[in-house]
């Protein structure tokens, strides 16, 4: 079955037009709430993680599952109310027998004086399972900026690459697709971050880098084909020939991106809570990549190179074509 895309591509743009408000929404919502369109963990905004895990070893100490709540009783009973809580899955046992906390910077005397509080309500902790970091709000900063920066060196580079390789209107309709991208990435994680806390650290940054590559590559391979066909069969609509150019590719598009996606996850599912958040970043984003450069970039070259007349390469006309 051959897909003609442009006949719906209104449809395909008010779909991702739909998302990506809706994500800018959220991202309002939650510059309200908490100051920031995402929610940021403690490698951006500085401050103490500290991880306790339960001494099963102990007779009936890991006997009754963690009670989140009791959890932030203890933490506000300290002063620590609006730190952030999650019961963690011990890898040894696979049950839910540790707790991990964000906080506020502590010094040495708060963290012992939480500890104590928390192990009384839940259970005695394992000392050598026990995990305490601290960041600095200058690191957090530093870290935001290279991440900040390596994504427009990064739209930089794909500009310059695709306007050489193909035309400037190819490289401007490539760049719009990995907005796309990355703009329902992010909006995402910012709803998940409203509705169940959902943080970012700094291996979300890496993922975006990671998805404007991925996404990028889809999209080349669909403008490769085009240029090919648009050169050696110039007298055809480009409509056609962008719906050939997609049906050409689709199943290798589909293939590559289902196989990486069976891969992430598994990295979500078993690759334990630091790489969970990576990956599911990395899912959402692989999947609106394979979409844009299908839907998205695709389409949006085929409406502006018929509406701007504009058919063939480097300057050659179609009547010049033809000849």
């Amino acid at each position: 079955m051959k897909l003609s895309i442009n006949k719906s591509r209104s449809l395909w743009w008010i779909i991702s037009a739909t998302i990506i408000i809706i994500g800018i929404i959220s991202m309002v919502i939650s510059w309200q709430q908490i100051g920031a369109p995402l929610r940021p963990s403690l490698d951006f905004v500085g401050g103490t993680r500290l991880q306790f895990e339960r001494d099963c070893t102990k007779p009936g100490n890991c006997d009754q599952p963690i009670d989140i709540n009791v959890v932030r009783e203890a933490a506000k009973a300290q002063g620590l109310g609006d730190s952030s809580i999650q019961v963690i899955t011990d890898k040894q046992s696979g049950k839910e027998n540790g707790v991990l906390i964000r906080t506020k910077n502590l010094d040495a005397q708060q963290r012992t004086r939480l500890q104590d509080a928390i192990s009384e309500k839940i259970g005695a902790f394992d000392p050598q399972k026990n995990q305490i970091d601290t960041v600095g709000p200058t690191v957090g900063r530093e870290l935001f900026q290279s991440g900040l920066t390596s994504l427009i060196v990064s739209f930089i580079g794909i500009i310059v690459y695709m306007s050489f390789r193909f035309q400037l209107d190819y490289a401007v309709f490539a760049i719009i697709a990995l907005f796309h991208d990355v703009l329902i990435t992010v909006g995402t994680f910012s709803i998940l971050g409203l509705l169940f806390g959902t943080e970012v650290d700094s291996l979300f940054i890496v993922a975006l880098l990671t998805i404007t590559g991925f996404s990028v590559n889809d999209t080349v391979v669909i403008y490769d084909r085009i240029r090919e066909t648009v050169n050696s069969n110039a007298e055809r609509s480009f409509n056609d020939i962008v719906d050939d150019a997609v049906n050409q590719t689709l199943t290798r598009s589909l293939n590559t991106t289902l196989t990486v996606l069976l891969t992430l996850l598994a990295i979500f599912l078993f690759g334990g809570e630091t790489l969970r958040n990576f990956s599911l970043a990395l899912i959402i984003g692989f999947t609106m990549g394979a979409y844009s450069s299908i839907f998205i970039a695709s389409t949006l070259l085929s409406w502006w190179r018929t509406r701007s007349g504009k058919q063939v390469h480097r300057g050659v006309n179609t009547e010049e074509a033809k000849q």
